[in-house]
């Protein structure tokens, strides 16, 4: 049997797949096959005439029949709904076949017709989203009608009709629909949940997300992320930064594209451009450190109103307890909603870290971004190690320490800062800054006298000694001071030391070449070249560091670095012979 022969009974004649059913020569004495209705109806009319001839007594066939069988409006729908059953168990078993092509076609329509008649909406779903070879010409108005949108999303999708498919969980998404989700009908309402939207909504925004990772249709793709990004900002930055495209999308059409205040978005997106992409580009960098700065102003503001309500509201259950004890022991409830307020606002302090992190990291280690925008735009806010970072950028050093000094009161972070300057006048700067912090503030003797302590070498005793202020306590800097002093006295003498073993050494080798350049040697009509031992009468010779005396000719074939009697090279193995000091040494202590 070919599952051919089983499409007269489903679908009406003539049809698209009419050619393949088998003409069998006795259906002149045998109908040809009728609708599955009418066949059931055909059977079911039989055997209610079988029991009314029973009952007169006349019995025409060799079966009986029974009072189950009798029939009725449900045994009619169970025994179609069985037909049916077992018609798709016969399609599932044929689709593991090897049939034409044309054959498939039709199974596979033939088999999403028959699931869509019993309602069997997962097994809609399962069928349109894997390979299937159904003709969505004959089955999109049906699923249309019966509303089983979501079947024909997966089906477009399966035939890479992105566009229609999209279209669909557009619908799905934007309207309070209640579709059958994997054979469940339960409504669900919006507003239950805390997006605010459907699960069928959330679930078509992740189907529709799906299928614009894969797409390389940039206007596709940002035509659909505009009705996306509404019901979830995470399935945006997963489309945009998808690596399963062949191209990525053009940055430029992106930011035209994507809600402005969709900042989460523009950040991760901006953060995968630039660590994962590795893209130079000044205007990116400038947008994501603004973006960051942004984000970190409204988080630290948003903390500090916290605070500020935090304390009032403190202030007022104080006073409530001063006046009613007894009501206020009773009722419990302000004490959960203070927690509750606590645990948000160490969350908000936790995000607000963690943006903080982000923006100083992002400030070290780029130099791609514009810092003086980013500086006007943090300049009035409490972001000082922020500020801190784009001063060093703009080589503002005097604003940089203040900040770490004053603002900050780092002192490490501040001494640390003069080191990397490698200047003496730096630290004193620095000590100034502690000694007269200007706005009212007192002295910081401390962090003065820890400068002293740690870097007062590097100092000039007499201008540390002019910049103390007469109200600074003596003892806590008289014992820096003595050691600075002593320093100073060591580095000088030491330095002495220094200038007079130099002075020795210069004319140890002023000695050295005086006596090389005074060397003589005597030749006669008896003297031989060392090299070639031909006699060197009045030619020319030349006479190398180790005494060797060689002829002209010789000379010029070796030349004056190497020695033609050793073959040693003077430029790379130099002779070393004891300097004047040297020599006097051993002799007086041979003395």
């Amino acid at each position: 049997m070919q599952p051919s022969e089983i499409f007269p009974f489903i679908m009406p004649d003539p049809n698209r797949w009419s050619p393949l059913v088998p003409r069998n020569r006795y259906w002149g004495l045998h109908p040809p096959p009728r609708p599955l209705e009418e066949v059931v109806e055909n059977g079911l009319s039989t055997i209610q005439r079988e029991a009314l001839l029973k009952k007169a007594g006349v019995a025409t066939g060799p079966f009986t029949v029974g009072e189950t069988m009798l029939p009725s409006s449900s045994s009619r729908s169970i025994l179609l709904e069985l037909a049916i059953q077992n018609i798709i168990r016969y399609l599932k078993a044929s689709r593991n076949k090897d049939l034409a092509p044309l054959m498939k076609e039709g199974v596979d329509t033939l088999l999403m017709y028959l699931y869509r008649v019993l309602g069997l909406t997962e097994e809609m779903e399962q069928l349109a989203s894997s390979e299937n070879s159904c003709v969505v010409e004959e089955l999109e108005a049906l699923l249309e009608e019966s509303g089983h949108l979501r079947t024909l999303a997966f089906l477009y999708a399966s035939k890479g009709l992105q566009q229609r498919a999209l279209d669909i969980w557009r619908i799905i998404a934007q309207r309070n629909l209640t579709i059958p989700l994997q054979g469940s009908s339960v409504m669900r309402k919006r507003g239950k949940e805390s997006t605010g939207l459907t699960h069928d909504q959330l679930a078509a925004a992740v189907e529709a997300a799906r299928l614009l990772e894969e797409s390389s249709d940039h206007k596709l793709v940002l035509e659909h992320l505009t009705w996306i990004i509404e019901m979830d900002q995470d399935l945006v930055v997963k489309v945009l930064t998808s690596s399963k495209r062949s191209s990525p999308l053009p940055p430029d059409e992106v930011f035209s594209s994507v809600d402005a205040n969709a900042i989460d978005v523009h950040q991760r997106y901006l953060r995968w451009l630039i660590e994962d992409q590795g893209s130079e580009d000044v205007r990116f960098h400038t947008l994501y450190a603004l973006l960051l700065a942004k984000a970190a102003i409204d988080g630290t503001e948003s903390i500090s109103e916290d605070v500020t309500s935090h304390e009032e509201a403190a202030e007022i259950a104080a006073g409530c307890v001063l006046n009613e004890k007894n009501k206020f022991s009773k009722d419990h409830s302000h004490i959960d909603e203070e927690v509750q307020e606590t645990d948000e606002q160490n969350d908000k302090q936790l995000i607000c870290r963690s943006i903080r992190e982000r923006l100083q990291s992002f400030l070290l280690s780029s130099d791609k971004y514009d810092a003086e925008a980013v500086l006007e735009l943090i300049k009035a806010s409490e972001l000082w190690p922020e500020q801190a970072i784009l001063y060093r950028k703009l080589g503002e050093e005097t604003l940089v320490l203040q900040i770490l000094a004053l603002k900050l009161e780092d002192s490490e972070a501040a001494e640390q800062y003069c080191a990397e300057l490698g200047r003496p006048d730096a630290y004193m700067q620095l000590l100034d800054m502690y000694l007269e912090p200007g706005d009212g503030k007192e002295p910081m003797y401390k962090a003065a006298v820890r400068l002293l302590h740690c870097h007062g070498e590097s100092l000039d005793p007499l201008q540390v000694l002019e910049a103390l202020s007469p109200d600074m306590p003596l003892q806590l800097a008289s014992e820096t001071l003595s050691r600075m002093l002593r320093a100073r006295v060591h580095h000088l003498r030491q330095g002495q030391i220094v200038h007079c073993l130099c002075r020795a050494v210069n004319l140890d080798a002023r000695l050295s070449r005086f006596e090389e350049r005074s060397r003589q040697v005597q030749i006669n009509d008896e003297s031989l070249c060392d090299s070639c031992h031909s006699r060197l009468g009045t030619k020319l010779f030349a006479m190398y560091p180790n005494d060797s005396v060689v002829c002209y000719k010789c000379f010029k074939r070796y030349g004056e670095h190497i020695c033609p009697v050793t073959g040693r090279d003077f430029e790379k193995n130099a002779m070393f012979k004891p300097s004047w000091l040297v020599r006097m040494n051993e002799k007086n202590s041979g003395i």
